[in-house]
């Protein structure tokens, strides 16, 4: 008896944010509170959690030119300070993405075997020195993974960044070689890259920088070049994640890769989020694979299938947190950390909305709801906690909990429902009560 939860809200009433603080005591279990009650089993532990983050793209590092020094500090504060979102992790691409002001690669010649003309002099204008400024705000345990869009032309088969393509055979040692290279480049400017995927959305011919791998070549070239070409590199801790696309085909990829010789290989399995749920499809990965990373590697909202409602787009990104953490995720990076006003730069006008997104000409910036639902999970669930058991009154309610390395419990609760919903959270016989609003999301702590 005696103790105290806080329960952190976020409302959204006529285009504007109201958040508020609350604490409350627990007391003995009451009767008649049985329709509304949370269970919370903090003795049941399920995975372990590795942390949060988001991408500093080509992209973003461009937009991030445009602040002034002293909003520059303020978005590294709101995104990686103590008081902010806490982000550790970020997501960033080998050469240029669509999110890019336009594409690049490190090197381009096809007679220089020796990499002589390899660069990161574009890395070094936009991207670098945000990631720097990330790094020196989180300080130790910043997170690096670092993902392919496409080899360079000369590697493929058709011979260009975009519309897909396929890797060259005789290229296969090159590209591993050159994947060794990037990792090392970083390193000497002091970033730490500790994890790659082999390749971005291996299924997806965009007109964008895309290269198509199937499950059986992905398995054959991370195998046979990527991850022996790690090791003799030296970089045999660089882990190693495959997919990197949608969660509908996540189990059979990791069930074609994923072998008696190639699991020691493999260290996750990343996905994204564009073709729907599918949280079973990382729960059956979880049962099947329990030793493995299960990174969520990519969101956003794409203009080309969604507008502005920044509700319903934060209820988007808390919905697929809850699911996703439930299924057996590991870690949550999101896409974009900065996007401009119209939703880039992207070279081929592909543009999306971002948590915090700029007016390159005043430089002005505007935090959305999305970075708010975002910090209900990431300020709170701390690297290393562990997912607990519960159970819910109903499906209107959508819930996730987890119990801190300090003890403490953090339960997430989204109410995507315009009306008002009393909560009853029951835990070790004793219980608390209070109200979710309509058209809110709560973060409860004990």
């Amino acid at each position: 008896m005696g103790t105290k939860m806080k329960v952190f809200t976020t409302v959204f009433n006529n285009g504007k944010k109201e958040k508020t603080i609350k604490e409350y005591e627990l007391v003995r279990e009451e009767k008649g509170v049985e329709n509304s009650v949370v269970d919370l089993f903090p003795e049941l532990e399920y995975q372990r959690w590795i942390g949060f983050g988001g991408a500093i793209t080509d992209a973003a590092g461009y937009v991030y030119t445009k602040l002034s020094d002293q909003d520059k500090k303020k978005v590294i504060d709101l995104y990686y300070g103590e008081d902010g979102n806490r982000y550790k992790m970020v997501r960033s691409h080998i050469d240029s993405c669509d999110f890019s002001v336009d594409m690049y690669c490190a090197m381009n010649d096809p007679e220089d075997r020796d990499m002589k003309s390899f660069s990161l002099e574009r890395d070094e204008k936009y991207i670098l020195p945000l990631m720097k400024d990330a790094q020196d705000k989180v300080g130790q345990g910043f997170d690096i993974m670092l993902t392919p869009w496409s080899p360079p032309a000369f590697m493929k088969t058709n011979n260009s960044r975009t519309h897909g393509g396929k890797l060259k055979p005789e290229y296969h040692q090159f590209w591993a070689d050159y994947f060794c290279r990037y990792i090392k480049e970083y390193e000497k400017r002091g970033f730490k890259v500790n994890r790659i995927t082999i390749q971005n959305e291996p299924l997806a011919v965009q007109t964008w920088d895309s290269c198509i791998f199937t499950p059986e070549e992905e398995k054959a070239f991370m195998k046979d070049y990527l991850y022996p070409t790690l090791v003799k590199n030296g970089l045999g801790d660089v882990k190693i994640n495959i997919w990197d696309h949608n969660k509908e085909r996540m189990v059979e990829w990791g069930q074609i890769i994923i072998d008696e010789e190639t699991d020691k290989m493999v260290d996750g399995i990343a996905f994204h989020w564009y073709s729907g749920d599918h949280f079973e499809s990382i729960d059956i990965c979880r049962q099947l694979f329990p030793n493995k990373e299960l990174i969520f590697t990519e969101s956003c909202i794409e203009y080309s299938r969604f507008d502005t409602d920044e509700l319903r787009n934060a209820r988007m990104y808390a919905h697929d947190i809850i699911g996703d953490m439930n299924g057996g995720m590991t870690a949550f990076i999101d896409w974009n950390i900065l996007l401009d006003k119209q939703g880039g730069p992207n070279h081929v006008g592909n543009f999306c909305d971002a948590p915090i997104m700029v007016d390159t000409e005043t430089g002005e910036y505007v935090t959305k709801l999305s970075f708010d639902y975002i910090g209900h999970f990431s300020k709170y669930i701390e690297k290393d906690a562990r997912r607990i058991g519960f159970s819910k009154p109903n499906k209107d309610i959508e819930i996730t909990a987890f119990k801190n390395p300090d003890g403490s419990i953090v339960t997430v609760l989204l109410n995507p429902t315009d009306r008002e919903m009393p909560i009853h959270i029951r835990i070790n016989g004793d219980i608390v009560s209070f109200v979710v609003p309509g058209d809110a999301i709560a973060t409860a702590i004990i």
